[in-house]
């Protein structure tokens, strides 16, 4: 049995306050750690630069992400992005899960739009809902809460797609150790 996990995280494309005109929500980062659930230990982090094609990167993001225009337009296309996550990770098999529903959600809207097959399995955990439920919480923390509440360091730039899946990974494995995570259970 594969104990392998996908955990994503994306950044894309905002704006403080409304979008340009013609502008859209895009990805511009794909970040991807993988989890040995069996071996509770993150075992690879990844990054996919994605260029967008109907927005730019503007400065409120750039402030949040790190990143900027000249960066992503060093990325690939979105259709490129999500074969390689379906070749390369195994994205279409391995079960996955992300910080809440806005990763799937935005892939969902993203592949719909353009016409792209949807690189991931349907087997989706959202880590958020299964965290708030294990630790009894009334609201939804977000992911730096989380850390905070589970004791764990926040490492990297928090809203950078890479560091945010590599942090997720380090919850789900938190919640594995106590039984809290579904695919946790086989060790």
């Amino acid at each position: 049995m594969d104990t392998l996990l996908n955990v994503v995280d994306v950044e894309a494309t905002c704006w403080d306050g409304q979008p340009p005109a013609g502008a859209v929500n895009e990805i511009i980062e794909i970040g991807l750690t993988v989890v040995d659930l069996a071996a509770r230990e993150r075992v690879a982090k990844h990054r996919i630069l994605v260029r967008p094609r109907r927005s730019r990167v503007s400065e409120f993001c750039k402030e949040l992400t790190g990143l900027t225009q000249t960066e992503v337009d060093t990325g690939v296309e979105f259709e490129e992005a999500c074969r390689e996550l379906a070749a390369e990770h195994r994205a279409d098999s391995r079960p996955w899960a992300s910080w809440g529903d806005y990763d799937r959600n935005q892939f969902q809207r993203q592949c719909q739009a353009t016409g792209t097959r949807y690189p991931f399995s349907g087997r989706h955990t959202n880590a958020k809902l299964r965290f708030t439920e294990a630790r009894g919480l009334k609201r939804r923390p977000g992911m730096a809460q989380a850390l905070d509440i589970a004791g764990l360091p926040l490492d990297g730039r928090h809203h950078s797609g890479a560091d945010d899946a590599w942090n997720i990974a380090a919850l789900i494995l938190d919640l594995a150790a106590t039984g809290d995570w579904p695919e946790g259970r086989t060790a």
